[in-house]
């Protein structure tokens, strides 16, 4: 087993794959690509987490945590564009790995990619659906809170699972269920309604960063950064750097864009410009926001499931603005389960076209052209969780999955600067041996600012992965077959 972990797939078979047996449909342009990130990245994000982690770890300081997970995003964004260029398959970091570290580290950042992908479906389902009846409160509709939350929560102080007393959340799952539908019908149709869905949303920023600004009281920003309160990550330069883990969960939509390499009509110079240019804008936006939210209220008050339409409420010159913002937080929180379904669903298909996974999940749909049985199984998934479990304990998931991801595709790129500088770059990251080498230091130290909890998930996560390839993956893999039947000839 031990060479098999190593072996990789090669550079010249990933592209010959993509250029004779693409049954995806080639629909997506530089514009949509770019769309399609900032759809994955304003979401939940800085509608939901910003509050959290205002309040529990960076206070005011909250921009500078969206600088730092933002420099390590810009430096990981970069090394996914070389990647996403050179190889335009669908896979993301998990095809990645495979052509340059071997199929034991594919395996295991496939099996993280989706936790990342799937948890963050559910997690956002579970903030989706705190504005949602929050705006239908305002409509006169009432949902019962033991129909409209998690049955289990954490508990603060001891980090274990408790009962709260709801029976489901009903409206995570219903959107879930919506998503995957629409997701199910076509890539293009996909791409259509996401473009609509970030156009309502920015623009709903946009207002609450102009209009807010005017109620910003400068004394909520002293002390900028909290004295700590004698443990890491409660307030003072520890708080900054865990809430830089917490909020990274906002940028995990960038990433997205590359498991749609084969599906845009020129990913070669399209690819590249959708990562980079998502990431600009979506990070000019979240410092704006952190600093706009911050200033009108005390970031102590700040840890609600709507912290944007908490800092609304508080001002009556703003509350026509609140219901604007809380539309604009259900469509932004609509696209986000868009683009991650998206790309769950492509994750399953190619670590199922690999052999690592069951051939049906690489089925493809002969009339959508989508990975059917992939997106139902994300959406059948995600809505179980998310009807069940809250926002944090997922939020936490999700990020260090993501971030083991991107330090991956960091070194990966390095490895393949030396291992085939032959390769044709249609995009090169730019001074190589600082950008990856950083990508990876940022992100590893955002990976242990997410506390002892979270690492053990992501061990039990790991084992569980661990386990599915010795009994299926290792035996199944296409590399394996092929070197068994080279053996036998």
């Amino acid at each position: 087993m031990g060479s098999q972990l190593l072996a990789t797939k090669s550079i010249d078979e990933l592209q010959a794959q993509e250029a004779s047996g693409n049954e995806l449909r080639r629909a997506l342009t530089a514009t949509q690509l770019t769309l399609l990130g900032v759809g994955g990245v304003i979401g939940t994000g800085i509608f939901v987490l910003t509050g959290v982690a205002a309040a529990q770890n960076a206070g005011p300081a909250l921009a500078l945590s969206f600088i730092f997970a933002g420099i390590g995003c810009l430096f990981a964004g970069l090394c996914y564009a070389e990647f996403a260029a050179m190889i335009p398959v669908s896979g993301s970091a998990y095809s990645y790995s495979y052509a340059t570290l071997g199929e034991g580290v594919a395996w295991f950042i496939g099996w993280n990619l989706i936790l990342e992908y799937l948890f963050a479906v559910a997690t956002v389902s579970v903030g989706w659906s705190g504005y949602a009846v929050s705006l239908l409160e305002q409509l006169n509709i009432h949902i019962p809170p033991a129909l409209s939350h998690a049955p289990f929560d954490q508990d603060k102080i001891t980090g274990h699972m408790m009962r709260t007393g709801a029976i489901i959340n009903v409206p995570a799952i219903l959107i879930v269920a919506a998503i995957a539908t629409i997701c199910y019908v076509g890539i293009k149709q996909s791409a259509a309604f996401n473009s609509v869905i970030v156009t309502i949303k920015v623009t709903v920023i946009i207002l609450f960063i102009m209009f807010g600004i005017s109620f910003i009281n400068t004394a909520n920003w002293h002390p900028f950064v909290p004295p700590n309160e004698g443990h890491f990550g409660a307030y003072g330069w520890s708080g900054v750097l865990a809430a830089s883990g917490v909020i990274f969960f906002a940028y995990i939509g960038f990433d997205a864009i590359s498991t749609a390499a084969q599906e845009a009509k020129n990913p070669q110079r399209d690819m590249p410009v959708g990562i980079l240019a998502s990431l600009v804008v979506c990070t000019i936006l979240y410092v704006a926001v952190a600093l706009v939210l911050t200033g009108m209220v005390s970031y102590k008050e700040l840890n609600v499931a709507a912290p944007v339409a908490l800092a609304l409420d508080k001002y009556s010159g703003l509350h026509w603005l609140g219901f604007w913002v809380k539309l604009g937080a259900v469509a932004g929180m609509t696209s986000v389960m868009l683009v991650m379904t998206i790309a769950q669903a492509r994750i399953f298909f190619a670590m199922a076209r690999d052999g690592l996974l069951p051939k049906f999940f690489g089925k493809v749909h002969p009339r959508f052209r989508t990975p059917s049985t992939g997106t139902v199984v994300t959406g059948a998934t995600a809505a179980i969780i998310g009807g069940l479990f809250p926002v944090g304990v997922l939020g936490h998931l999700v990020s260090i999955g993501t971030l083991a991801a991107f330090v991956t595709v960091c070194l990966g790129v390095l490895v393949l600067r030396r291992t085939r500088p032959d390769l044709p770059r249609p995009f090169r990251t730019p001074v190589p041996g600082f950008t990856c080498v950083a990508g990876a230091a940022v992100c590893g130290l955002m990976m242990l600012s997410l506390g002892a909890a979270t690492w053990w998930r992501l061990a039990i996560w790991t084992v569980i992965g661990i386990a599915v390839y010795a009994f299926y993956g290792y035996r199944n893999s296409r590399l394996h077959r092929a070197g068994a039947s080279a053996s036998a000839a």
